[in-house]
């Protein structure tokens, strides 16, 4: 199964240039799994032509409330309540004042005003030139949509089509795509906020030499993104890895474990919940050379000498904060074998309420992951499954914890 399978959208279009990105839009969501029903004003039409939006959706397109092709002349009713969602986008900045005035003189104005409020939810992805958006009546709209239930979904910045450059433009359908997937996620952890670290350290010999690990980072990114899905407000602390920051997730990026160590120092005093992702590396050189070692030819190697990282979970965890459960501790051990032993001593010995263990060799890069949950109670099994999967999983997990924590 995919993100949106069983979804059912209408996918609205309003009257902008912005429509073009319509196109990519649908066939992510129709790749994702959904269903999708494209209904275009008369000004879409002048950008996009409805064939278009027929061939890519695979259903007839609408975009009059006459259209003879409804048996019943009630297409904005017949729409609207087969519907998982309405999305507008492009969402023009004359739809918008449309629908706070509760206009509905065409098809989609209609179908929106016309829609069970409790159970067929309005996403809006504005798109307009940057003056049309930082107007103050557009940003009344937008206030007002917000207050009658609709999610706005946000806007780009860049080059706009006018020649200008600012705000205003329709977020990426990659971005649509995501940010319409998220909406349909549990929002268990609304209120939370919740820090994450992921990816590898490197700890440096020389300038252009050093010690590193082969995480990927992947699953700390899904993790982050599974949070930011569930509602949290997410920072994201990233060792030297190359993926894309997840959508509404703060990101710091640094290379060390001293690095790691400062920046998560720094952010876990407003944080709920800390979730140790990252594979930090255990060692580091004791004196980097300040110029590249080099070879001399004698066959000799330079001595290399090493102190111990700090232990960044086992600090945050024993901190006042983490010691009086003000903040949710959550480890991650990467082993090569024996892994609930293993686990097990880890989660004692850092003193974390939750230890999550995996085989790195088996995971490191890859997009896949089987884990071993560990705690005070016991041991659960999380079957291999995507690394985002998995880490929707945890989060519910986690999520659970947190309130039986609360309840006591």
């Amino acid at each position: 199964m995919t993100d949106l399978t069983g979804k059912h959208i209408v996918l609205g279009l309003t009257g902008g240039i912005a429509c073009y990105k319509a196109a990519e839009l649908c066939r992510a969501l129709i790749k994702e799994g959904a269903t999708v029903q494209v209904v275009m004003t008369e000004a879409a039409a002048q950008f996009i032509t409805p064939v278009t939006m027929q061939a890519l959706s695979n259903r007839p397109v609408y975009g009059s409330q006459w259209d003879v092709r409804a048996p019943n002349n009630m297409l904005h009713i017949n729409l609207s309540r087969e519907a998982d969602a309405i999305l507008i986008a492009p969402c023009s900045a004359d739809f918008m004042a449309k629908l706070v005035q509760g206009h509905a003189d065409d098809l989609l104005s209609l179908m929106c005003l016309a829609r069970p409020l409790d159970k067929v939810p309005l996403l809006i992805a504005p798109a307009m030139n940057r003056e049309m958006w930082a107007h103050p009546a557009t940003q009344r709209n937008m206030a007002q949509l917000a207050l009658d239930g609709s999610t706005i979904l946000g806007i780009g910045r860049g080059d706009q089509a006018c020649g200008e450059t600012g705000d205003g433009r329709m977020l990426a359908s990659a971005e649509l795509r995501d940010d319409v997937i998220a909406f349909f996620q549990p929002k268990t952890l609304v209120g939370e906020r919740v820090l994450i670290t992921a990816g590898p350290t490197y700890e440096a010999i020389d300038p252009v030499r050093g010690i590193t690990n082969l995480s990927s980072g992947k699953m700390g990114f899904a993790m982050a993104r599974a949070a930011r899905e569930a509602g949290a407000e997410v920072t994201l602390v990233a060792g030297p890895v190359s993926l894309a920051t997840p959508r509404g997730v703060s990101r710091f990026d640094v290379k060390s474990a001293v690095d790691m160590l400062q920046v998560v120092q720094e952010k876990v005093t407003t944080a709920t919940i800390f979730i140790a992702t990252a594979a930090v590396a255990d060692w580091r050189p004791a004196n980097a050379a300040d110029q590249k070692i080099k070879k001399d030819g004698s066959g000799k190697t330079p001595e290399l000498s090493f102190v111990e990282n700090p232990d960044i979970l086992a600090i945050v965890a024993q901190s006042p904060r983490g010691q009086h459960q003000a903040l949710y501790c959550v480890g991650f051990a990467a082993e090569s074998h024996d892994l609930l032993a293993n686990a097990q001593a880890k989660r004692l010995r850092k003193g974390v309420p939750l230890l999550v263990g995996n085989i790195g060799p088996a995971t490191f890069g890859q997009d896949d992951n089987a884990l071993l949950l560990v705690d005070a109670l016991g041991v659960t099994d999380m079957a291999r499954d995507s690394k985002l999967s998995l880490a929707r999983k945890l989060i519910a997990e986690i999520s659970t914890r947190i309130k039986m924590k609360n309840q006591k």
